[in-house]
């Protein structure tokens, strides 16, 4: 026997509270190496979502701390239940000894901007990928094998319950041995029922085999109708593969889903996945919708992404491991296809992850493609989800570190950058709107907006309207931003300028300067950005002077200063590179505006010069771009058709001497003619004309310009017309600059000097007399030469119009005429009649002249001798026109003498005996009796028959 301890009860006290307080610096103890733990399981979770994979010295460290906080939790345990003591609980937040699952503790270690950007662009594709279709609410639970499993689980029960229970038996009786011998009468009580049954059974199996012979000839004919729809099913399941290339939209595919699943089975599923595997390589587009269809399959066959997803990795690891330059489209298909299944959430994303770093571990052929395609599959997708942001990020970055290491060719660099900005795109600010102020946003949508051929009357009159004082600065701000609208209503812009000129003469020069100051920024700085931008400032400045606000020197200038700017400089280079062709732009799009309206006097020898110097321009740029040479073709078919085009440098040096030349050897006639002639220039200013003698404003060329809107008749001004159709925009010049002809006609009337008087034609002309240097007076005199002369030249070169002899006088003049020689005939020719008067010397011609003065139109006589030219060549036009009339007069009474004679000949004798007389008396009669051309353009002659008195009419139209 064992002898009792001798403890006293201080000694039990003693002992309980030494191991109390030792169970409570172990539990203690547990508690920070349980919180070590997490804290290692959390740094291994980040570091295998960052790279993959553990490093060995992570690994064993973090095996050696589990494995000590086991062998501390399990004595800690046996301590407590010894102490008879609740276990300690350690807090479980589901990562305790979880490595794998490490990334569910970092919910708000990720990038925070990725949970607040979704995952997918738009709703079209956040539907596409996650909004699946029901299988279940479209084809039968029987059709989809979820049946069979039930029953067979509900077997698999059974049977679990049958052995459960004949274990608890056997239990029972080895436990209770005592009533093993009743248990054995009865079992041998059942065996004597059981044999009682057998007999009645084998009484009634003769009457049933009759029954089996006639079940087994069911079950042939069941099996035959199996084998007959088996091969049913195989028709149909080729005849589905054919299908499955044309479905290219989420309902075709979707609906191919469904009679699938009316073919389910085990065989017909590994013929899909097979036929699925082998998607043609080419056919990028197909791989979004057959992962569709796995995705929609994998909830009720569970299989089909399995195998799939096997066969494309055995793939994968082939063409990787195989490091041949060849199949690209084959390695891209399948990486394609392995990003569609994750977007899907079928494809794991360490499978996505682990193929992406085979590819980095040999970046370089084959390998960059295949990383790039697998980035612009699914990297935003992976990046955007929360659970793999950081490690997407780890491999972008790996990805651009290798680029920037290795010598890639600009082909894969640019596919690098554009997959990593595809993934990732840059962080931008958010773009803040100007806030404007509502009368500037008004201006904005008049001239931005509103702006167009119809409403430029109505946007006219809105921008009078405005507080001037206010707006002027915005306005020519927003003038200047032609490049802002649309390039076929610049125009409009120079009209409305033109039309404002009118009221505020600054804001119009200002529009002009800014202008021209623009287009030498553009010269000075020659940046791409600012192309745009130039040739819109190009066609203003061109719609300026076609609305004749510039004169033509303002555009000849900034011709010569495209083509020279910078050129003898250190910087020509870089402002004018012998590649870059775009001042040449400049110059057609300046020339194709306004260049058709220098076909005449000065302007066109101004741009016959040009032209020269422009071909040594291009030609020193060398061979010009296809595009470039042919608008240089359309713009000298457009405006000098017949000049040569020359080939080098040394022609075209000749060409301009020998135009100089030409220049200075001109010969110059008196110098009254040329002041008469200067003087007239001066008075008419056509618009094509050079800059003016006497250095008038653009103001004042505006307001004489609007007086030439107001002379209809004059042919003077007959090519400043308006010209594609402007008609109707330079009525509104008209419009504002009628009221300024108006005053100047006021100014005439109260000279007190009659109209039509002679006085008109004597100016006298008084200045004070000034002493003047010799050379300053040689200077001048020789300016002016040249210019005289080139005011002769330009009147030469001129068609000379012909002389309207049958002018129509106006009804006014005519009514007010008191002379009877001045009426008009029924032809509507002047009457010319020559004076009698004068006995002794040549006869004269008394002519009226029809002259105009201010708005009125006048009439003055004017004796011109008999032999002048002008009398001479109107009388004989005259005697030439009444030749023409004798000669179509006789031949059309020839033809229809000819044509009376063929219908007399071919006519009875009883029925036209009566008209044969006639016909005879018309022409014993005479032809003296013969009408003019009649109003509707035909031409008739009338006979009366002498002795019948019958009419005939014959009428012609020519």
């Amino acid at each position: 026997m064992m002898r009792d301890l001798n403890v006293t009860a201080e000694q039990k006290k003693f002992f309980k509270k030494a191991l109390n307080s030792y169970y409570d610096a172990v539990a203690e103890l547990l508690q920070s190496e349980h919180a070590s733990l997490r804290l290692m399981e959390a740094e291994n979770a980040k570091v295998l979502s960052a790279k993959g994979e553990l490093s060995d010295e992570n690994t064993a460290s973090y095996e050696k701390l589990r494995k000590s906080f086991d062998q501390l939790l399990r004595g800690v345990s046996s301590l407590a239940e010894s102490l008879d003591m609740q276990p300690p609980v350690m807090p479980d937040d589901g990562n305790t000894t979880r490595v794998t699952t490490g990334t569910d503790a970092l919910p708000s270690s990720g990038k925070e901007s990725s949970a607040l950007e979704p995952i997918w662009d738009d709703e079209d594709t956040k539907a596409f990928y996650e909004s699946l279709p029901d299988l279940r609410a479209f084809v039968p639970a029987v059709l989809l094998g979820e049946v069979e499993p039930k029953s067979n689980e509900q077997h698999a029960k059974g049977r679990e319950q049958s052995s459960e229970s004949t274990t608890e038996q056997d239990t029972e009786l080895h436990d209770n041995v005592q009533n093993s011998a009743t248990e054995h009468q009865l079992e041998v009580k059942v065996d004597d029922v059981v044999k009682e049954s057998e007999d009645k059974d084998k009484e009634k199996g003769k009457d049933g085999e009759k029954e089996k012979y006639k079940e087994k000839d069911l079950d042939k004919k069941n099996e035959r109708e199996k084998e007959k729809g088996r091969a049913l099913d195989g028709a149909s399941l080729d005849n589905l593969q054919q299908r499955l290339p044309g479905c290219v939209s989420r309902d075709l595919i979707d609906q191919l889903t469904v009679e699938f699943c009316y073919l389910n089975s085990k065989a017909n599923r590994k013929k899909l996945v097979r036929a699925l595997f082998n998607v043609n390589r080419t056919s990028l587009e197909l791989l979004p919708y057959y992962s569709r269809l796995v995705a929609t399959l994998s909830t009720c066959m569970k299989d089909v992404p399995s195998m799939l997803l096997s066969m494309l990795e055995e793939e994968f690891n082939f063409l990787i491991n195989k490091k041949d330059q060849i199949n690209i489209e084959t390695k891209i298909k399948n990486i394609r296809f392995i990003g569609e299944l994750c977007k899907f959430k079928m494809a794991p994303p360490a499978l996505v992850f682990s193929c992406l770093k085979a590819c980095l571990d040999d970046f370089s052929h084959h390998n960059i493609d295949v990383a790039c395609n697998l980035l612009e599959t699914c990297g935003r997708f992976l990046y955007r989800s929360p659970e793999t942001t950081i490690r997407m990020a780890n491999m972008l970055e790996i990805l651009m570190r290798l680029k920037n290491v290795k010598n890639l060719d600009p082909r894969h660099s640019t596919l690098v950058e554009n997959a990593y900005y595809l993934c990732k795109p840059p962080e931008r600010s958010a773009r803040i709107s100007k806030v404007r102020p509502p009368l500037h946003q008004y201006i904005r949508k008049l001239l931005f907006s509103d702006l167009d051929k119809s409403s430029v009357e109505h946007v006219l009159r809105q921008l009078r309207k405005l507080p001037w004082a206010e707006c002027q600065q915005y306005l020519l701000k927003c003038f200047l931003k032609v490049h802002k609208g649309k390039y076929s209503q610049v125009h409009l812009i120079a009209l409305l300028t033109a039309s404002l000129s009118r009221y505020h003469d600054d804001f119009a020069v200002a529009v002009v300067d800014e202008v021209l100051e623009e287009i030498r920024v553009g010269l000075e700085l020659n940046d791409y950005g600012m192309q745009q931008r130039r040739l819109a400032h190009m066609r203003f400045l061109g719609e300026l002077y076609s609305y004749k606000h510039i004169d033509s020197s303002v555009v000849f200038d900034t011709l010569y200063l495209i083509i020279v700017f910078g050129h003898g400089t250190p910087e020509q280079d870089v402002l004018d590179p012998p590649e870059d062709c775009f001042r040449i732009r400049l110059i057609i799009t300046l020339l194709q505006t306004c260049g058709h309206y220098f076909s005449k006097g000065s302007s066109k020898r101004k741009l016959d010069k040009f032209l020269l110097h422009f071909q040594r321009y291009i030609i020193s740029k060398g061979p010009l771009p296809l595009d470039i040479e042919f608008d240089i073709q359309d713009l000298f078919g457009e405006l000098r058709p017949n000049m040569s085009r020359y080939s080098s440098i040394e022609e075209l040096v000749a060409a301009l001497v020998e135009l100089e030349e030409n220049e200075r050897s001109a010969p110059v006639e008196n110098i009254e003619n040329e002041r008469h002639s200067d003087t007239e220039s001066q008075k008419r200013q056509p618009r094509d004309a050079g800059p003016s003698v006497n250095g008038e404003s653009a103001a004042n060329g505006i307001e004489e310009n609007g007086k030439d809107h107001e002379v209809a008749d004059s042919e003077s001004y007959s090519d400043s017309g308006s010209i594609d159709g402007r008609e109707e925009e330079e009525d509104i010049l008209s419009e504002d600059k009628s009221n300024d002809g108006s005053d100047n006609e006021g100014d005439d009337e109260d000279d007190g000097i009659p109209v039509g008087s002679d006085e008109d034609e004597n100016v006298e002309v008084r200045q004070k007399v000034m002493k003047v240097d010799p050379k300053e007076q040689e200077d001048f005199d020789r300016e002016l030469k040249a210019l005289l002369q080139e005011s002769l030249e330009s009147r030469k070169s001129e068609a000379r119009s012909r002389l309207p002899l049958n002018m129509m006088v106006p009804m006014n003049v005519l009514e007010g005429s008191k002379d009877s020689r001045a009426t008009e005939s029924e032809s509507g020719e002047e009457t010319v009649d020559e004076e009698g008067g004068n006995a002794g010397s040549s006869s004269k011609v008394r002519v009226k002249v029809l002259m105009k003065k201010g708005h009125k139109q006048q009439t003055r006589q004017m004796l011109i001798p008999a032999d002048s030219s002008i009398v001479q060549s109107m009388k004989q036009q005259e005697a030439a026109e009444l030749e023409e009339k004798q000669s179509i007069k006789r031949r059309i009474l020839e033809y229809n003498e000819r044509e009376e004679e063929e219908l007399n000949g071919a006519s009875q004798m009883g029925n036209w005996g009566q008209g044969a007389t006639n016909t005879s008396s018309i022409r014993s009669g005479g032809r003296g009796i013969w009408d003019g051309s009649t109003r509707g353009g035909g031409r008739q002659r009338h006979h009366i028959a002498g002795s019948g008195g019958f009419y005939h009419s014959y009428g012609r139209r020519r």
